[in-house]
């Protein structure tokens, strides 16, 4: 009886023997691929903290109108995932990486000629195509530029300049607007703009070099898995429960930006400053010791499927925590004060340990050659997640204040116990950590030859 190539894929990977301990060494054009998350990550930081403020100075509309087309193109550009996916597996996601960061810049620099509303929606929705298509690409890029633990590091790093860069960038846009006014949002738009496209620059130097079974070569494990389509994700039950646990999870990220500034202000009756101390407390540690956290990890060669249940975990008892000081609702200032302070702490500490493992996690447990269908059904679950938690957490704690806490506890609890569940069911090379491989070469901007255009 002959094997599927999804079983084929499983029978020959569970045989990798794994090093437990592994130093990484910088993979090859690794400084450009850091350098460009790095200006990606600044310019975002200059809209993503205003973005109502900032659309709204940008095209004149209200408040509300810009909030319902938000909304509206952000549901509609999760249908980019597919199509990013997809295209993805075809070209190769270096290539599609730099598609999006072209949509993503020229969007930007349009914004502020879209001051009419179809304009402002049309401008928005292409946009939103390239945001919510990013990540899963870029995921997939890692895939492709890094093997092993060098995955995992690259991961910790990208979310440490994620952090600082939004940080970074939401402090310059402040600065800007203080001294242009008005005119500020303007020259915020299209420094962003021009973000996109020196990160695109930096990102055109690395190429990743063909490796058998690697996007767009031939591979003797999937011998025609890239003509599967979405199928081959969705036969894969024990990666679908990857994309399951990470929503279980996700919901818990969205605690910041939502539930947060709701529990402090009106369940604690906090000052809104406090609401800005815990973005700050979250944005500066995972920049300062989300690295570090995980090169703990790494070190002590721990299972990606245990470090991420570990971290959600974490999550729990944060979310156990928040749940019983709503119940109690202390009124003394430095109580509220001290109470938020340490468990967004340890909130953002749960999120160091979680995210790496996580992320790198799904990136080795998808088939190469299918890598970007498989990245992009892993990215639902963040959008999805995502687009529910306002809706989800306003209607819970206008019932009980404790509510959503509960409910956080309950899912991230779930996710950690999934994820123990599913770990022998997972290829050996993804839940282990395996010595780095590098699988890129770095190619200086100026060339006396150009490149061949296969070499992707």
């Amino acid at each position: 009886m002959s094997l599927s190539p999804l079983s084929r894929i499983r029978a020959n990977r569970r045989t990798a023997q794994p090093a437990q301990r592994v130093r990484p060494t910088r993979i090859p054009g690794e400084r450009a691929m850091l350098g460009a998350m790095a200006v990606d990550s600044v310019g975002s930081g200059m809209y993503v903290p205003f973005s109502l403020v900032f659309f709204h100075h940008i095209t004149g509309l209200s408040f509300a109108v810009v909030g319902a087309v938000l909304t509206a193109v952000g549901l509609i550009g999760m249908g980019a995932l597919p199509l990013a996916g997809a295209a993805v597996d075809r070209y190769g996601a270096r290539r599609v990486q730099l598609v999006l960061y072209g949509v993503r810049g020229a969007g930007f620099a349009l914004y502020p000629f879209a001051v009419a509303l179809p304009a402002f929606a049309a401008v928005a929705l292409g946009t939103s195509f390239g945001d919510r298509a990013f990540p899963a690409v870029q995921q997939s890029y890692i895939g492709e530029v890094a093997r092993g633990a060098d995955r995992d590091r690259l991961q910790a790093a990208a979310r440490a300049l994620r952090n600082a860069g939004l940080g970074g960038g939401a402090l310059l846009a402040s600065l800007i607007i203080t001294v242009a006014g008005d005119r500020g949002f303007t020259a915020a738009a299209w420094l962003n703009a021009a973000s996109f496209g020196v990160a695109a620059l930096l990102i055109r130097s690395v190429r990743p070099a063909r490796t058998p079974g690697a996007a767009g070569s031939a591979s003797v494990d999937v011998p025609a898995c890239t003509k599967c389509g979405y199928r081959m994700v969705f036969a894969d039950k024990p990666f679908l429960g990857l994309t399951v646990a990470n929503f279980l999870t996700a919901l818990g990220y969205s605690a910041l930006p939502v539930l947060f500034p709701l529990f402090i202000v009106n369940t604690l009756a906090g000052p809104q400053s406090l609401t800005g101390a815990a973005f700050t407390i979250n944005t500066v540690l995972c920049a300062v010791a989300g690295v570090f956290v995980a090169g703990r990890i790494r070190r002590h060669g721990a299972r990606r499927t245990r470090s991420a249940a570990l971290g959600a975990t974490i999550y729990a008892t944060a979310f156990a925590a928040l749940a019983a000081v709503a119940a109690v609702r202390p009124h003394a200032g430095w109580v509220v004060a001290a109470t938020v302070v340490g468990l967004v702490t340890l909130y953002t500490v749960a999120e160091m340990v979680h995210n790496p493992s996580a992320g790198t996690l799904a990136v080795a447990a998808a088939p190469e050659n299918v890598r970007g269908r498989y990245m992009a059904t892993y990215q639902l679950s963040w959008s999805l997640a995502a687009t529910l938690a306002p809706s989800l957490f306003t209607v819970l704690i206008a019932a009980g204040a404790w509510l959503p806490w509960a409910l956080l506890t309950g899912t991230a609890l779930s996710a950690a116990v999934l994820l123990l569940r599913l770990e022998p069911h997972l290829p050996a090379e993804a839940v282990r950590l395996t010595p780095p491989a590098p699988v890129a070469e770095h190619r200086p901007e100026v060339r006396t030859a150009p490149a061949p255009a296969a070499a992707v």
